[in-house]
């Protein structure tokens, strides 16, 4: 069986990212079923894994992911060599963290176009370091869209059953209600459906579509996007043999799908309303899987964890359900 070759992003270097790459990449549950790659500096890594107490990691600095051997707890490392370890101040966001950081996305990106990986996870960034950096992007997804050369992306979170895309993401909430129309809501229905057959092999999967309004406006009393926008970007999904559902009041759908197992996933319309159940059943396991890129990444559901930035005491428990998400899915891939 050919083992996939998991793409891994240090992210940024000040940050509890390399602390929660190196501890999630010990667990045995992760060994022996892939090849890891991480894409960062070597030097920071070597710091970290003396932080962190990975000394069973064996960090071999490799030019190709290709390279790579397959000895448990054997990791790839490409160097950038781009971090002054000696300047590294733990915890604050920087302009050297943020160029860092950018540089390890553009060459993953590069990499995984290239077909030389299977599968990208991307340890949290900051999007002030990023801005410090002078690079000016909402979030982690948009710039992966970017250099991926695709116009649409959508965040799904995933927590064990639980699989929650949002139609909008990180805009404030008065653009958010603007950004609720028909087409906007049908193409996040689409590619939730193309991911759920495509990459998690079911092969109906039924969606249900939160309303935006309280009780979904219950016929109008509460606002009227659900008639407008929303029921008819259901119902062309209908018309194209997509089994999906809805609008249902938002306080309900998610215990349906979660505790009922009613829905294979749910069509959040906007940031909160998707990621406070995630989070409230799955804060720490919680993984963020972006729909519309032509490769599969994740990513932790949570950011830099800049308060127990050195220290080693960060939980890498969100990252290691991404690198076992990316794995299960990379290696359907492969079968």
């Amino acid at each position: 069986m050919v083992k996939p070759i998991i793409l891994i992003t240090m992210g940024d270097p000040a940050g509890s990212s390399p602390e929660i790459t190196l501890k999630a990449l010990s667990n045995p549950e992760v060994q022996g079923i892939a090849k890891y790659v991480v894409i960062g500096d070597l030097r920071v890594l070597m710091k970290v894994r003396e932080i962190v107490g990975a000394r069973k990691l064996n960090l071999t600095v490799v030019n190709s992911p290709e390279e790579v051997g397959d000895e448990l707890f054997n990791v790839g490392v490409i160097d950038l060599s781009n971090v002054g370890v000696e300047e590294l101040v733990y915890g604050r966001p920087s302009a050297v963290g943020g160029k860092a950081s950018y540089e390890y996305i553009v060459t993953a990106v590069d990499l995984i176009r290239s077909g030389r990986g299977h599968a990208l996870v991307t340890a949290p960034i900051s999007k002030e370091s990023l801005y410090l950096a002078g690079y000016n992007y909402p979030g982690h997804t948009e710039l992966l869209a970017e250099l991926a050369g695709v116009e649409v992306v959508k965040m799904m979170l995933v927590f064990k059953h639980l699989r929650v895309t949002h139609v909008t993401t990180h805009v404030p909430l008065r653009k958010a209600v603007e950004l609720v129309k028909k087409d906007n809501v049908y193409v996040t229905i689409r590619l939730t459906h193309e991911a759920l057959t495509k990459l998690f092999g079911i092969e109906s999967p039924k969606i249900g579509v939160a309303g935006l309004n309280p009780h979904a406006s219950e016929g109008g009393l509460f606002g009227d996007e659900e008639e407008k926008e929303v029921r008819p970007a259901i119902e062309l999904a209908l018309r194209e043999g997509i089994r999906v559902e809805g609008p249902y009041p938002p306080d309900t759908i998610f215990y349906r799908a979660y505790h009922d197992k009613e829905f294979d996933a749910v069509i959040a319309m906007y940031h909160d309303q998707g990621h406070i159940p995630v989070k409230m059943v799955g804060l720490l396991e919680g993984v963020n899987l972006t729909l519309g890129l032509p490769f599969i990444r994740t990513s932790p559901d949570h950011g830099t964890v800049w308060d127990k930035a050195g220290k080693g005491t960060a939980k890498e428990t969100a990252m290691l359900e991404a690198i076992k998400l990316a794995v299960t899915l990379a290696s359907k891939q492969l079968q």
